[in-house]
């Protein structure tokens, strides 16, 4: 546990992995959610040894809230450097919460073309469903307060850790 109380980041991460290692092949595309899901999609593929290269989504343009919440970020193009038809998937979040990350995602990679699956893996489950989306892989279920939100950052020499904050 860190100081906040939160598990690590990094146990959190090896039991994604565990809990991935049996349901991906060398030919299943992994896609992480940019900023978080990106850097945990980089970490499993290199943990899980598949061959096909990592893909990145940022989804801003995609998000259904995106006239109340405009561009807060500097937006990252989205690289998916495979061919999505017929691919096994798997997009990577760091924190799942209301859904609404999750079905920007899909919208925008149906937009590379027709996956044969898509699965979903996030390292921390916060509950608070606004829409029917569930993840298969979850490195862990935690009760936060609607007031706090959950952040994965990168530590100094490339560590994660998962840090409570006030809601903005």
């Amino acid at each position: 546990m860190t100081a906040q109380g939160l598990p690590s980041a990094e146990t959190l991460l090896a039991t994604l992995t565990a809990q991935m290692r049996a349901q991906v092949t060398p030919q299943t595309g992994l896609i992480g959610i940019v900023t978080g899901g990106a850097w945990l999609a980089e970490r499993l593929h290199k943990a899980l040894g598949i061959a096909v290269p990592v893909g990145t989504l940022d989804v801003s343009f995609y998000r259904d809230d995106f006239r109340d919440r405009g561009l807060k970020r500097k937006v990252a193009p989205s690289t998916i450097p495979f061919e999505v038809d017929g691919r096994d998937l798997i997009l990577i979040d760091d924190v799942l919460n209301t859904g609404r990350t999750i079905r920007a995602a899909m919208n925008e990679l149906f937009d590379y073309g027709r996956p044969a699956s898509i699965r979903l893996a996030a390292l921390v489950d916060r509950g608070g469903r606004e829409l029917p989306i569930a993840a298969q892989f979850i490195g862990a279920t935690l009760d936060i307060p609607s007031a706090q939100s959950i952040d994965l950052e990168q530590a100094d020499g490339g560590g994660l850790r998962l840090v409570l904050q006030p809601v903005k």
